[in-house]
């Protein structure tokens, strides 16, 4: 695989995804107001935003309604609520988990609901479940995305078997997710290569779902762009679980695309995440983080870590080698 595109150039297959609700409901519990929310789909259709992902489609009988905002279920009417029947060209998003969503009750036939695309999320041991539910969804008329999730744990004879089944079955796209923010620029570079080697003759797309344990989501965002890849999340001011993600201002700013514009996210961020902070909602890049992504561990200790606000962060360190 070679490099797609140049710096200076347009690619009329790039696709901008805002996962601000749902990876940055991981921080908050999913409390998110409506106004909030309203003016973020607003915000991302003058942005020219592709997709808008709202949240999850958890199943209320796995995770109680009571101890979660709205969005973690993302019922069709408070969607609704939102955007009406979404009279824009921003596509409409929700992620469903493998073991995790009831889709035969949740998941409506496309012509009754304003979603557009479902994103099933799975790791490499549950890919046949995961394109189960895929294919579910996309005969009840949806675009379908598979994102492997903690790729950076997977070997490479597992992904060579994961991709060739993708490759074969409906699903539209496949994500490559750095869930730990363990994964360099060189390293993800051959990933994308990898992903693309079998997407592209099934005639498929590829994304990229980053962290930014590290500080590299960015960056990594960008590489994988460079080989090829198509479907690049992003969140405003790097709102997510943990470290937080790709920020939306930062690849807005980057892409060459004039149907692009950064003016509409820096508007909403100064107008709506201080609020945020304000609330308590905690994320973004610290030492902890860094830690666990470089010892490719999933974040929880250092999300309880930053809840138990500790500061001695070589303690953390020895407690990370410990585990190794």
């Amino acid at each position: 695989m070679g490099k797609k595109g140049t710096l200076m150039s347009v690619r009329k297959d790039v696709r901008v995804i805002d996962c601000t609700i749902r990876d940055g409901g991981l921080v908050n519990n999913f409390y998110f107001d409506d106004d909030f929310v309203r003016n973020l789909y607003i915000a991302n259709i003058a942005a020219g935003v592709d997709y808008m992902e709202f949240g999850y489609k958890a199943d209320c009988d796995l995770f109680d309604p009571e101890q979660y905002g709205k969005w973690k279920f993302c019922r069709e009417e408070d969607i609704r609520s939102i955007v009406g029947d979404n009279p824009s060209d921003l596509k409409i998003s929700v992620m469903a988990d493998v073991g995790r969503t009831n889709l035969k009750r949740d998941i409506l036939p496309k012509e009754d609901s304003v979603i557009d695309m479902v994103r099933v999320a799975t790791y490499i041991n549950t890919i046949p479940a995961a394109l189960e539910m895929a294919e579910y969804c996309h005969n009840m008329g949806y675009e379908t995305t598979i994102n492997i999730m903690a790729i950076s744990n997977a070997n490479e004879s597992d992904m060579r078997q994961a991709m060739e089944l993708i490759a074969e079955s409906n699903v539209d796209v496949v994500y490559l997710v750095d869930s730990y923010g363990s994964i360099y620029p060189e390293k993800m570079r051959e990933l994308a290569d990898l992903y693309l080697e079998y997407m592209e003759p099934a005639g498929k797309l590829v994304g990229i779902h980053a962290h930014n344990n590290q500080q590299l989501a960015f960056a990594n965002t960008i590489e994988a762009l460079s080989r090829g890849v198509s479907y690049l999340d992003a969140t405003v001011s790097s709102m997510g679980r943990g470290a937080g993600n790709c920020p939306m201002e930062l690849l807005i700013g980057f892409l060459q695309n004039p149907k692009y514009n950064i003016m509409h996210i820096l508007r909403f961020i100064e107008k709506h995440i201080p609020r945020l902070i304000e609330q308590g909602a905690v994320w973004g890049y610290d030492i902890q983080y860094l830690l666990t992504g470089r010892f490719n561990q999933h974040p929880s200790s250092a999300i309880e870590f930053t809840k138990n606000k500790r500061k001695d962060y070589s303690k953390f360190y020895s407690e990370l080698l410990d585990k190794e």
